[in-house]
């Protein structure tokens, strides 16, 4: 039996793992452990509009995004200016996010350090931050360029959104 890269993607889940393909990559890890997941409701918790108008700072965790270049990932955090249409919810999103928050799980930093924030930019998503919560390390990306930073942060994102890492 032969599987598409989605369609191995959603079957990993229920595995207990997560895989990605990353530019024909395949990456995958262990599902996220309590403390990696109540990291991301604090950071999900203080997404918020800022002063510009425009943008609904649309948050969701641990959603699949089909890029552009086909690439099949999964951020912790995902901040999209709209909130996509539930019907096209059940297999990968096709939009690239606004803004990408990843939280670094322990054994896999390579995977959120290495593979992850330049594959973003080149999509096109404008921000992508980074954090280690054992060390509170903070690293941002954008396309011009990289602050290393320690937690906790406020960030306004080139969409308009605040946020606190």
């Amino acid at each position: 039996m032969s599987m598409s890269p989605e369609e191995m993607v959603l079957r990993a889940n229920e595995w207990g793992v997560r895989l990605e393909f990353v530019s024909g990559v395949p990456l995958w890890e262990a599902q996220p452990v309590y403390a990696h997941q109540d990291v991301i409701d604090e950071i999900r918790s203080s997404i918020r509009p800022g002063i510009l108008e425009g943008c609904a700072c649309h948050h969701m965790a641990d959603v699949l995004f089909k890029f552009p270049d086909g690439s099949l990932k999964r951020p912790d955090i995902s901040i999209l200016c709209f909130k996509p249409d539930r019907a096209q919810g059940y297999g990968a999103l096709e939009h690239v996010p606004e803004a990408v928050v990843e939280v670094i799980s322990q054994g896999y930093e390579s995977k959120d350090l290495e593979f992850g924030p330049n594959f973003y930019l080149a999509q096109g998503v404008k921000d992508v931050i980074v954090v280690d919560p054992r060390t509170l390390m903070v690293l941002h990306y954008r396309r011009d360029g990289t602050r290393r930073l320690t937690s906790p942060q406020d960030f306004t994102l080139e969409c308009g959104c605040n946020c606190t890492v």
